[in-house]
């Protein structure tokens, strides 16, 4: 493939677009995880079940699945910069009227706004950085970009957890705003616009039919094993396959399809990120109900545990990134899988009576993973791509993350929905709440040695070599 540089336009500062683009990475993540932790205080305010509870988290996960590669595609043809300046307006605003929401069925309606937003945030955010830093300059970006996604993921749940505490939880829903105010005014000095291919057209019947797939993938995989919820799956796939055939047929289409038999680095890299990030987004989740409702942590307890990982991710993922410039990302990528896995398999043995200390490990080792893994995976993808195609190539990696979030959250829900059902969440679903945290647990074992075997097969080329 192409991988020519496109320099930025002389006026634009590379470093100006990083503080951005990072800023925006921390918000986007913090929007979405930090409601975790306020989950059972709003749940007894708003009268809310088990199940409805668990589409919290889900329901951000459908908006961005939905609209991530429209918005990779939009930002090639329309600007990548106005694209991500849109998705801040919207996640922050759908944040700030869910503020005052006055039932569950509202929040889940914000958080599915809130999800379009982040979809164009996370579309653009790799692709600005493609755009305006070299070829031989990207995996430093690329890793504080990386550490701060996983920074907001995992930060988020302590800040949640402190302000629901100390103010309640209406107010986690006004932790981003702040800082989405400096990203739009940042964004506003930064001069210069980046487009890809601005002579196609947007397929709309392409991005209804992936629309489709996601929610039908979505309502099916929360109500498995009813046999209308296999019928939604079953549904889903058949879809996938018209809109595969669809877009390899497409003048203008949504995404080159043709994009992932040309480069099995590209391929592969993709599917150990989506396996990968199939285990990591119900651990905030799934941890934070165990740490409350088995260990009688508090919010704040909670999250100050699970601040952890997120440290460690912030710490490692920036040298990671900077060492995927000259060591294969296999290796790299490789060794975050094998020592995530070992992390894993320490929560596997967690019960009611497991020692602080060991959880801490457990998260030490994950982020760890995470941060060895994430910003070389990421650097050796957008090195694969041409340059008019990096928004696409953008929404592709962010999209095979979130897709990966929800198969992982989905197969929560589903475990969720067998063993606590419409209970109302109180210490009372400790017991069942343990045999689920353990279940998912191990499915999210299997999760990570495929994708260990996945990384390991792309071969041994440099994320800033001529790819394959």
């Amino acid at each position: 493939m192409n991988n020519d540089a496109r320099l930025p336009p002389q006026n634009a500062s590379p470093w100006l677009v990083l503080l951005t683009v990072c800023l925006g990475a921390f918000v986007a993540p913090l929007g979405m995880a930090s409601v975790n932790v306020a989950i059972p205080a709003l749940a007894e305010d708003l009268g809310a079940n088990a199940v409805l509870v668990s589409w919290i988290p889900t329901v951000v996960l459908i908006s961005n699945i939905m609209f991530m590669l429209p918005a990779g595609k939009c930002a090639d043809l329309w600007g990548r910069k106005r694209l991500f300046f849109l998705g801040v307006c919207i996640n922050a605003g759908a944040s700030a009227v869910a503020f005052l929401a006055q039932s569950i069925e509202m929040v889940l309606v914000l958080r599915f706004i809130q999800g379009i937003g982040s979809a164009m945030m996370f579309a653009t955010s790799m692709a600005l950085l493609i755009s305006v830093f070299p070829t031989d300059k990207r995996g430093l970006p690329l890793g504080l970009n990386a550490a701060c996604v996983y920074l907001g993921l995992t930060l988020a749940p302590a800040l949640g957890g402190w302000v629901t505490e100390a103010f309640g939880w209406r107010f986690v829903f006004l932790l981003p705003l702040p800082i989405a105010a400096v990203v739009l005014s940042i964004l506003l000095r930064v001069k210069g616009e980046w487009h890809g291919n601005q002579s196609g057209r947007f397929d709309w019947r392409g991005a209804v039919l992936f629309a489709a797939v996601a929610v039908c993938l979505a309502l099916g995989l929360a109500g498995l094993p009813g046999a209308g919820h296999i019928a939604l799956v079953v549904l889903a796939f058949i879809l996938l396959v018209l809109f595969i055939r669809m877009q390899a047929r497409a003048t203008t289409p949504l995404i080159r399809v043709q994009m992932f038999r040309e480069s099995k680095l590209f391929s592969m890299s993709l599917a150990s990120a989506s396996l990968m990030y199939a285990s990591s987004y119900p651990l905030g989740f799934m941890l934070s109900l165990y740490l409350q409702y088995v260990r009688g942590y508090s919010a704040g307890e909670a999250g100050q545990i699970l601040l952890v990982q997120a440290l460690t991710m912030a710490f490692v993922a920036p040298v990671a990134g900077r060492l995927s410039d000259f060591v294969p990302a296999r290796w790299l990528a490789s060794a975050g899988c094998a020592c995530t896995l070992v992390g894993f398999a320490l929560l596997s043995t967690l019960d009611a009576g497991t020692e602080r200390a060991d959880i801490v490990l457990a998260l030490l080792l994950i982020g760890f993973g995470f941060g060895f893994f994430s910003s070389p995976n990421n650097h050796v993808v957008m090195h694969s791509a041409a340059p008019h195609e990096v928004g696409v190539a953008a929404a592709t990696l962010n999209l095979a993350r979130v897709m990966g979030n929800l198969v992982g959250m989905s197969m929560v829900n589903l475990l969720v929905h067998w063993h606590l059902g419409e209970r109302a969440m109180s210490r009372a679903i400790a017991e069942p709440l343990l045999l689920t945290f353990h279940q998912a647990i191990n499915v999210t074992l299997c999760f990570l040695l495929a994708a260990l075997v996945f990384s390991l097969l792309r071969g041994g080329t440099r994320a800033a070599a001529t790819s394959e």
